[in-house]
């Protein structure tokens, strides 16, 4: 071998070592919840809880400890026991995802890489029965970066289609945390720009996904009431940027608000509207790396423009 092609194939191994290493290993937690529910079937439902409570979820307290959300621990056991009943229902469709999730989302890492060579996540990936909480998502526990997954979630909202839209928006997230980790996700221009933007790149790179795969449209409908009501939803939108009242977040990123004046969870595709008009101007790596203050600039400025547009 010469010096050359020695130098080479070192550099070669360094670039796949490399291109592996991009996501962490899978802690995988879904079968051991199926496991779990075979094993207790014919239990009492309260001597189930607690027993999902020492077999699963003491391998995870940071995520299914009580002291992580604003349930009482009673209130915990509630939302446990109702994750075991519905189980029957969603199983099937719960072990396909599961089973077939490493080397799905191994693929998909390698095609994020391809777009955004520079990825990587030091943070740690987990696959698990979410107790109806996510299909999948980013957390902080400790100050340390996490992307979980819900078993239960990918059978119950991404039973068919193409899941690679998804996959992609959770990814790029990561991709984007350490810019905006700081900038608060309470508040409403950087949640819009978060998830705005995370929609748009998984559209770029599944052109052919649908509105619904995009998660866009969900509840069905969505896209096309927004469209309807753009020039109230810019106005609106547009005097809230700063707000952290979660009436206003509730109303433009979840199902449960009382406010019913304009369409619910519209900011998934607002946000999309402003990253796509960013996009314009801007490559989409360089729009990922922009820290609090430029983005909220950003994202003002557009905001106004497209506000503008709508009301022509």
């Amino acid at each position: 071998m010469t010096p050359l092609s020695a130098v080479r194939a070192t550099f070669m191994s360094f670039l796949l070592a490399a291109t592996a290493s991009a996501a962490p290993p899978i802690h995988d937690l879904s079968i051991a919840f199926d496991e779990f529910y075979q094993r207790t079937e014919l239990m009492p439902l309260p001597a189930r809880v607690e027993e999902f409570r020492r077999s699963v979820g003491n391998r995870f307290p940071q995520f299914y400890g009580d002291e992580r959300i604003d349930y009482s621990h009673a209130e915990q056991d509630e939302r446990i026991g109702a994750a075991i009943a519905k189980y029957p229902a969603i199983r099937d469709v719960y072990l396909k995802k599961a089973r077939a999730f490493k080397a799905q989302l191994a693929q998909y890492v390698d095609d994020f890489q391809t777009r955004f060579p520079d990825y990587r996540f030091d943070g740690e990936i987990w696959l698990l029965h979410s107790l109806g909480e996510m299909d999948g998502g980013t957390r902080d526990f400790a100050g340390r970066p996490y992307l979980i997954f819900g078993a239960d979630g990918l059978a119950r909202y991404h039973a068919d289609g193409d899941d690679g839209a998804f996959f992609h928006h959770e990814l790029f997230h990561t991709y984007q945390q350490p810019a905006v980790r700081d900038c608060g996700d309470d508040r409403v221009w950087s949640a819009l720009w978060s998830e705005g933007l995370a929609i748009y790149v998984s559209q770029q790179m599944h052109p052919q996904a649908t509105e619904k795969e995009l998660l866009v449209d969900f509840p069905a409908g969505t896209v096309a009431k927004t469209r309807a009501a753009l020039p109230a939803a810019w106005t609106q939108l547009e005097s809230a940027l700063d707000s952290q009242d979660p009436l206003i977040m509730a109303s433009l990123f979840q199902m449960s608000s009382r406010d019913k004046s304009l369409p619910q969870r519209r900011g998934y595709y607002l946000g999309y509207l402003v990253a796509q008009e960013a996009a314009k101007s801007r490559d989409v790596a360089e729009l990922a790396k922009l820290g609090c203050g430029p983005a909220r600039e950003l994202v003002t400025s557009t905001v106004r423009k497209l506000r503008a547009e709508a009301k022509r």
